[in-house]
């Protein structure tokens, strides 16, 4: 499940704001600003966040002994694999 700094931190690869997200996942950027900042969020909501991500290029990386994370799917962040 995404955390808010998971959250805030796929954002700012992306550079997107909490507008861009509103956009891209039909959530209010009420609701996202709320999570970020450390509010409940439906775990519904959750997976939007995840799913926009992950088509947007990012890879989420569950919490294990040093922590969760996220990065890139390809490593020049432009959504295309290197050859």
């Amino acid at each position: 499940m995404i955390s808010s700094a998971q959250c805030r931190a796929a954002r700012a690869l992306l550079n997107w704001t909490q507008d861009d997200l509103s956009k891209a996942t039909g959530l209010s950027s009420v609701t996202i600003r709320a999570f970020e900042k450390g509010g409940e969020m439906r775990e519904s909501n959750r997976n939007l966040l995840r799913l926009s991500f992950e088509k947007a290029g990012l890879i989420l990386i569950d919490a294990d002994r040093e922590g969760a994370g996220v990065r890139f799917r390809y490593p020049n962040g432009d959504g295309i694999p290197s050859v």
